[in-house]
């Protein structure tokens, strides 16, 4: 039953059961667009000619329907049919919430000069 097998290699799951679906974990990094999230996801490799470890970064466009994700938030995204031009994911779940506060209004900081 090699059919049914669960693949996963770094931050690429590939399952073969559910027709190959590929998936990503990243960080969210913009959410400015309607019903879109701008998700960044991060792989370390080493260096072709220094072997050494370095980061590299793509980002990816992904459907966000409820509106759920915010900036900072670490998630899942799916590959699905194209959307629109860029956009060829889709928000699967959110892994983890960021902790990022908003700035605080200069009326809440009572101060008195």
């Amino acid at each position: 039953m090699a059919d049914q097998k669960a693949v996963t290699t770094g931050d690429v799951a590939v399952s073969a059961k559910s027709g190959r679906t590929t998936e990503k974990v990243g960080e969210v990094v913009s959410t400015k667009m309607q019903k879109t999230i701008v998700v960044q996801v991060s792989r370390r490799v080493p260096h072709p000619l220094y072997k050494r470890i370095v980061k590299k970064h793509k980002k990816f466009y992904a459907h966000d329907e409820a509106g759920t994700a915010r900036v900072g938030d670490v998630v899942r995204i799916a590959e699905c049919r194209p959307m629109s031009k860029l956009k060829r994911w889709n928000l699967e779940e959110v892994v983890r919430r960021s902790a990022l506060v908003g700035a605080a209004k200069p009326s809440d900081l009572d101060v008195k000069i």
